[in-house]
């Protein structure tokens, strides 16, 4: 078994950077589609004139963007506070250990 799956904090490293992952991608594609089905299931809803000639689609579509910018700020802001001290736990518990002592991914010590 290679060194790194055994390691302490790897495991919890990993389910804090999926669950990061999860919920910034689901943020970011969760508006888009939902934009997809508006635009598939409610094309009276989404061509309703809001003022002018700025249409409910065309408001939801231009907010694409920020919620996009919006889910890589939790996206950067979470990983701040959560994988990165983690990671900066475990690469200093590694730099503690005899140089003898670690091992690669490919189970050989270098």
């Amino acid at each position: 078994m290679p060194h790194h799956r055994s390691s302490p904090g790897i495991p919890q490293l990993r389910t804090a950077y999926r669950l990061l992952r999860r919920v910034s991608t689901l943020t970011a594609l969760g508006y888009f589609v939902l934009f997809l089905v508006l635009s598939g299931y409610a094309p009276g809803f989404l061509g309703r004139h809001i003022s002018g000639g700025l249409t409910a689609g065309l408001l939801l579509g231009l907010c694409q963007l920020p919620v996009t910018l919006a889910a890589i700020a939790v996206y950067e802001w979470t990983a701040q506070r959560t994988v990165d001290p983690l990671a900066a736990a475990i690469r200093h518990q590694a730099a503690q250990r005899p140089p003898n002592s670690r091992r690669y991914t490919d189970g050989a010590a270098r």
